[in-house]
């Protein structure tokens, strides 16, 4: 079957634990058939009600359909609720679902055709058992009611933290955008807290992302660097998604000093003994400006700020190349020669995860496929 006409099922659902409680989604895509799985997705989500965890779960189906180059949709939901707004027959009205109705919308858009049709819960077991497994992989304690007959306490989990980690705790993945191109970007020259707007390019750029993460859904909170750019690139995302932009001044841009506008070449021609030791030592600062290990610590307590204040649960966090680095850096528990060796591109994704427990992981570096 040809992309142009290729047809596939979604099918998605959603739990919670207490309503609201532990909650997580599934969502799987299959062929036509219903018979071939496409894709699958599953995630836990923090603490929230079912009808969220559902509509997340029918988010992420149509994302992974969209991704696979879905023409035709039929989705199949044992939620009566989200199956009947979704059809235009009944009004979304609670605040929390609002925008995550939207996102469902925008995202159905996409599609040539799309159909929402309700499934008893016994036919939709293949996305249940995917909830039931986010729910019960990231940390959670169970609180699902014992047989009868049991006298089982709750079980505190251990998440299955990617690669050869045993992390515990609800994780918060942060998803890392960084801003759109400037003029200064255009010409290679040291941008700290100067406020150059975006170019053309650059709101492309940021409308692109932008298209790129409605497409990923699942996004909780948006967090930016007050800088002008960076706040113009979340705006972008924000817009797409029906979420506002939150600014934390600890995402802001290294402080150059007195290197603010210049190239490399001009930097190390005006100070060149000391660019030297700057590239070498992050205790070294810029004249006038800021050393990296004080990015470091700025970067540190704004990131478990962020964590503390919009997770467990995905935050975009929309900022410069430094605190990027700098986080990943940090995840990775990397050295300091990372910082100089680590390449990322303007507008480019990146993705570090932290759990409650210390441990973190990094499963996204310099992802540029939207720009293509």
């Amino acid at each position: 079957m040809s992309v142009e006409t290729m047809a596939v099922i979604v099918e998605a659902d959603g739990g919670s634990r207490g309503n609201p409680g532990v909650a997580g989604y599934g969502a799987v895509v299959f062929d036509h058939t219903g018979e071939l799985v496409l894709a699958e997705r599953r995630e836990y989500i923090g603490t929230a009600t079912n009808n969220v965890a559902e509509y997340r779960g029918l988010i992420a189906g149509l994302g992974a359909a969209a991704e696979l180059g879905a023409a035709r949709v039929t989705v199949r939901m044992d939620s009566k609720l989200v199956v009947e707004q979704m059809s235009g027959r009944w009004k979304v009205k609670h605040r929390d679902m609002i925008p995550l109705a939207r996102q469902a919308q925008e995202l159905a858009g996409r599609f040539d055709e799309i159909e929402f049709t309700w499934i008893p819960r016994a036919q939709n077991s293949h996305a249940d058992r995917l909830a039931n497994e986010a729910m019960d992989a990231l940390g959670e304690t169970d609180t699902s009611t014992p047989s009868a007959g049991s006298a089982a306490a709750p079980t505190a989990r251990v998440s299955a933290g990617p690669g050869w980690t045993a992390t515990a705790g609800a994780p918060t993945k942060l998803i890392l955008l960084r801003h759109g191109q400037t003029a200064l970007s255009v010409e290679r020259r040291y941008s700290g807290r100067g406020n150059p707007a975006l170019t053309e390019l650059g709101r492309e750029q940021a409308q692109r992302a932008a298209d790129r993460l409605a497409t990923l859904g699942g996004i909780d909170a948006i967090v930016a660097s007050p800088l002008g750019r960076a706040q113009e690139t979340a705006t972008a995302v924000a817009d797409r998604l029906g979420l506002p932009v939150h600014t934390h001044d600890g995402l802001t841009e290294t402080d150059f000093g007195e290197w603010e506008g210049l190239t490399f070449r001009e930097a190390i021609e005006r100070d060149a003994d000391l660019h030297t030791r700057w590239m070498g030592d992050i205790g070294v600062a810029p004249p006038g400006g800021e050393s990296f290990a004080d990015v470091t610590t700025r970067v540190r307590s704004a990131t478990a700020d962020v964590v503390s204040q919009y997770g467990p649960g995905t935050v975009l966090v929309v900022t410069h190349v430094t605190p990027i680095k700098t986080i990943l850096r940090l995840a990775l528990d990397a050295g300091p020669s990372l910082l100089f060796r680590l390449h990322l591109d303007l507008a480019s994704l990146s993705i570090a995860v932290t759990y409650p427990d210390g441990g973190a992981s990094v499963t996204l570096v310099n992802d540029t496929n939207h720009l293509v």
